[in-house]
């Protein structure tokens, strides 16, 4: 819900502009993805904390900690599911021809009303596949989460964490339960993701 409506901000500015450092910012949106969940984690510990600049003016806006709270995991999960979102959609973007946005605007378009009504419906795709490898990699996700938020019962503690937990008490059965609960949630979404898009691409022929 907060991911994709960012992932498409930046995968179309990514797409579409041309700046001298483009290569960098791309670096740093795709850094989650081969930095290893505990460092990434680890870094933003130290940033939410409350004697770090964004720390401190989290609290300065809200009065209170994002460490081991739920809104430090949601900004934690945003930060590690970054470029699942991004890189789809701007590869998306990447392959409408350019000549179709100058047509559009030449046919009185605005470039605000050229993405609503022309180049939103045609990466559609593009935005599906974020949405499902996303939900995917948020369900998974465990070494950012449990660096971030801990495991406090109630609050904190994800569906990961739980079935990493059950697994040191010797709980299998809990465990697997539960991981058979994420299996099936996992799939069936993605079969549902998958579907459509192919519905999609079917229609178009």
């Amino acid at each position: 819900m907060f991911l994709l409506p960012l992932g498409i901000f930046l995968g179309r500015w990514l797409a579409s502009a041309r700046f001298r450092g483009k290569g960098l910012c791309e670096a740093l949106v795709a850094l989650p993805l081969v930095l290893p969940p505990t460092v990434l984690g680890f870094y933003l510990l130290q940033s939410f904390g409350r004697d770090a600049p964004f720390g401190q003016l989290w609290m300065s806006l809200t009065g209170g900690g994002l460490n081991f709270t739920f809104s430090g995991i949601l900004l934690a999960s945003l930060v590690a599911n970054l470029p699942f979102a991004v890189q789809p959609i701007q590869r998306a973007f990447e392959n409408i021809p350019h000549n179709l946005r100058e047509a559009a605007w030449c046919s009185g378009l605005s470039p605000w009303q050229t993405l609503l009504r022309i180049e939103l419906p045609l990466v559609w795709p593009g935005i599906l596949s974020a949405a499902a490898l996303t939900f995917a990699h948020t369900l998974g996700e465990f070494g950012v989460i449990l660096m971030v938020g801990g495991a406090i019962d109630g609050e904190t503690r994800t569906l990961a964490i739980a079935i990493y937990d059950r697994v040191q008490a010797f709980d299998e059965q809990g465990a697997a339960l539960m991981a058979a609960l994420l299996l099936v949630v996992s799939f069936t979404t993605l079969g549902v993701v998958y579907g459509l898009a192919g519905r999609r691409r079917w229609a178009r022929g």
